[in-house]
Formats: C-alpha cells, structure tokens, sequence
C-alpha cells in the first residue's frame, strides 16, 4: 500500500490513553514504510463509556474497517471471550494485547512478550538469565515471566503484594514451562538474593505511582535490572541500580518491540525496530508522550 491510497486503520483501546505514544510510533514508522496508516484512540473515560461497551467497540471498529486494534488495561483479559481466536501463547499468558480483524473473525494475540524479549536482546544481551528474580506477577508480569523463559531462565522467583496473583501466574507458567523452576516468593529479598538478574514489572515508579517497589539495598553489584517502566524513562529504583553498579535497562525497547510486532500484524510489513526505538530516543514524532 503507498502513501496515496486508502489508509490502514487501527487504534488503541483502553483507559486513561490519552497520553499514549502509540499513534506517534505506528504512524512514523509507516511514514518511513511509504505506507499510509492512522492511529486512532478509544479512550473509555474521555468516551464516558462503560466497560461492557468494549464488544460493541470492537464491533463497531471491525465494522467500520479497521485492521486491528492494540488493548491496554483494563481488557486485557475482559476482551478473551468475546474474540474468535486467541493464540496459544496469549492463552497461556491470560492477556491479549492485540486484535487483528481477518475475514470477519477477530483473533488475539500477545505482543508484550516479544517486546521484553527485545529489551534483554537489545539492552541486556550478553547477561546471564538463568536464575531471575521478578517483583510483580500481574499483566506486565506475565508477559515478561514468559518472555525470560522462552529465552533460558531456568528458575524463576516472584514476588507480588497479591498471593493470588504469584499463584495463578505461577500455575499458568508451570504448564507452559515444565521443565522450569517456578519459585513462589513471600518477601522481595526472597526473590532476589543471589539471583543474576531482576525483573521489576510493578506500576511503581511511574509518574502516576511514584517510589520504589522495593529496598535498593538488596541488589548487589554484578547483577543486572530491567524495569518496564520508561516514563519516566530513569525511574528511582533504575537510578539506585546504577549507583550501585547494576547494569540497567530502562523500558523502552519493551515499548518498541511490542508495538512492532503489533504493527507487522496490522500492516504485513516489517517494521525497522531500530529506527523505531531511535525516534523514541530522539522524541521524534513526539514518541515520548507517554506509556504506549
């Protein structure tokens, strides 16, 4: 498709999204593609929408010719009923992010996994993942658990503030991961003393949920920490790893790589993840409004 014809659809739906990135990150990167594309918001508060609009909304978008949309909270899981098809990694994950609309039939999918598969290879690439520790076991959670598992870690610890919540995350990744160690952890120290690397996949630290998840001073030096987190983009846990000397990882590739294997799904292009993280860098498009 060329910059002349009729333009790709899609769009986010979600909660308080007004501040999201996304539109910038697809439609710059279709620029660059000579493809013409818009991305379009669906923000229930600002649309005084109740959350059993979202199967109408979905409805309506299919309807109204739209590719596909991305989902953030709060449907992640609430959107899984009302789909078609959701891939098995998505089922296994319990979240959907992305929904391609394919022959009349909506399927779901999970991109955030790949796009935390992206931050450890494009941040954190030469770093052992064989013994991690994780602190926060819900959507961003699932996502990046899967991911270090896919990629070799052997034995995983989480912690949560929610028992249910280690509980059914933990049970969902013995079944996609038996060979794996999967440690249900009571304390943050559990979770992190003497593994080789820290997931932090909390809210905490976000502009809307300022602090730290927990006491920098049990990391050690020779580890490493990633933080999903990426606006900002040094949070204060980030910046208390480093003084300790930690080797760190803000979230934005994670941000990336998640929307660009959203973008390939929407468009059946390939998208240049480099160039994509380098305008987010740069706030080209202004990319760096928000979480995506």
């Amino acid at each position: 498709m060329t910059s002349d014809s009729t333009p790709l659809k899609v769009g986010l739906l979600g909660r308080a999204i007004t501040a999201s990135s996304s539109p910038a990150i697809h439609e710059a990167e279709a620029a660059c593609l000579g493809l013409a594309l818009t991305y379009d918001l669906f923000d229930f508060d600002v649309l005084g929408l109740a959350d059993d609009a979202l199967a109408d909304q979905l409805a309506q978008l299919q309807q109204r010719g739209f590719s596909g949309v991305n989902v953030t909270h709060p449907f992640k899981q609430a959107v899984i009923p009302l789909l078609d098809d959701v891939d098995p990694t998505a089922a296994a994950l319990g979240a959907v992010n992305c929904v391609t609309f394919r022959d009349g039939r909506m399927v779901g999918s999970n991109t955030d996994w790949i796009g935390f598969q992206f931050l450890l290879d494009q941040s954190l690439p030469n770093e052992p993942r064989d013994i991690v520790g994780q602190i926060g076991a819900g959507g961003a959670g699932s996502a990046t658990a899967f991911a270090l598992l896919e990629s070799g870690t052997r034995e995983l610890r989480i912690h949560d503030s929610s028992a249910a919540r280690i509980e059914a995350l933990s049970s969902r990744l013995r079944l996609a991961f038996p060979e794996a160690r999967i440690v249900a952890c009571a304390s943050p120290s559990e979770a992190i003393d003497g593994a080789r690397g820290i997931v932090q996949s909390t809210p905490v630290g976000m502009v809307r949920h300022p602090g730290m998840p927990f006491d920098p001073d049990l990391l050690s030096a020779g580890q490493w920490l990633a933080d999903v987190i990426y606006f900002p983009r040094e949070t204060e846990l980030l910046k208390a790893a480093r003084q300790r000397g930690l080797a760190t990882a803000d979230g934005a590739p994670m941000v990336i790589g998640q929307a660009a294997e959203a973008f390939r799904q929407f468009t059946g292009m390939e998208p240049d993840r480099d160039r994509m993280l380098a305008a987010l860098d740069s706030g080209d498009g202004d990319a760096k409004r928000g979480a995506a």
